[in-house]
């Protein structure tokens, strides 16, 4: 597997060919999330509205309905399951948008650029409490106890992150902590519960693939912020830098870098707000570095880590699916 390349112009979604098992149950899940969150209220309705606008390409839900599915024994469920993980989901972009005081996702307005930073923060809290409830309205404890240890692995995270004093000394065993709590958590949650209802006897090898896969993912992502510009990922190419992030091509950059090269990234992050030339200079001593090489090789490992899991699957439909998908979060078009 290779990791990542440039998109094509006109190429199809291949998360869509990737969902087709789960096709019918998706469309179910789509309409249910927003009968979950719809409320009288104007300003939630006009939220949710402008939500729906942004909606993503469900993978969240796939996962959920795709480990339900292993051993082709569904549970209608899964349809409920895969609606909260998404909204949960959701609520932490929305929340994430405001601490971020990021104005596009998905290439459209965030929410707190609409609005306001008062309204994303309620509404992401409204978002989560909708998902939560619902889930209890199912019954399944087992499930609940999943999603809520996973909700609380992601706040513990952004708390974490927020509390980082010197970014630069961030280190690779830390930035790969942030990513379990941040990204991983959730997507090994929505495996584990669909597999809670469908394929009880698979359920731990299940929610160990969605957290390789979820570690996966966010190496991707944080390279794509390096590597393509915002009609790839919905984002100012060097988003992260400009935020500060430090992520795993410049942390191990770093490692490598000649004094001389460390101090000017030392002085960028110094910067209050850098331009875009000094972006694509650290992105240039990064490249000098090997530090897109490493990070990529490292995705690569934990991509390897998913799909040596799902081959142990029984050979379904849908282990199928999430082979292909091992390839798709490594190789996405966003």
């Amino acid at each position: 597997m290779s990791l990542p390349v440039p998109a094509r112009a006109g190429l199809d979604n291949p998360l869509a060919g990737i969902q087709h098992p789960v096709r019918a149950e998706l469309e179910l899940v789509s309409s249910r999330m927003w009968d979950i969150v719809a409320d009288d209220n104007p300003l939630i309705d006009e939220v949710n509205r402008h939500l729906q606008g942004m909606q993503g390409k469900l993978l969240r839900p796939a996962l959920v309905l795709l480990a339900n599915a292993v051993e082709e024994t569904r549970s209608t469920l899964a349809i409920d399951h895969a609606a909260v993980v998404e909204l949960i989901h959701l609520a932490t972009l929305v929340h994430d948008d405001s601490v971020d005081h990021s104005v596009l996702r998905r290439g459209m307005p965030t929410v707190n650029s609409v609005f306001s930073h008062q309204v994303s923060v309620i509404m992401g809290d409204y978002l989560y409490s909708q998902a939560v409830r619902h889930l209890v309205s199912t019954r399944d404890m087992e499930s609940l106890t999943v999603i809520a240890d996973a909700a609380r692995t992601m706040t513990m995270g952004e708390l974490w992150q927020l509390s980082a004093v010197d970014r630069l000394q961030f280190s690779e065993e830390e930035y790969f902590q942030l990513n379990h709590a941040k990204t991983a958590s959730l997507m090994s949650a929505a495996c584990e519960v669909g597999a809670i209802c469908g394929a009880p006897s698979h359920r731990v090898a299940l929610a160990r693939f969605g957290e390789r896969l979820g570690m996966a993912f966010q190496v991707a992502d944080d390279l794509l912020d390096y590597i393509e510009g915002q009609e790839i990922t919905g984002k100012p190419s060097g988003a992260d830098l400009r935020e500060r992030k430090v992520t795993l091509p410049l942390i191990a950059a770093l490692r490598r870098m000649p004094t001389t090269a460390r101090r000017e990234v030392e002085r960028f992050f110094e910067t209050p707000e850098p331009g875009q030339a000094a972006i694509s200079r650290v992105i240039g001593l990064v490249v000098e570095a090997d530090g897109i090489e490493y990070a990529r090789r490292k995705g690569e490992q934990f991509a390897q880590e998913a799909e040596e899991i799902v081959l142990a699957l029984p050979d379904t439909a849908a282990r199928s699916a999430l082979l292909e998908l091992v390839g798709y979060v490594l190789d996405r078009r966003w």
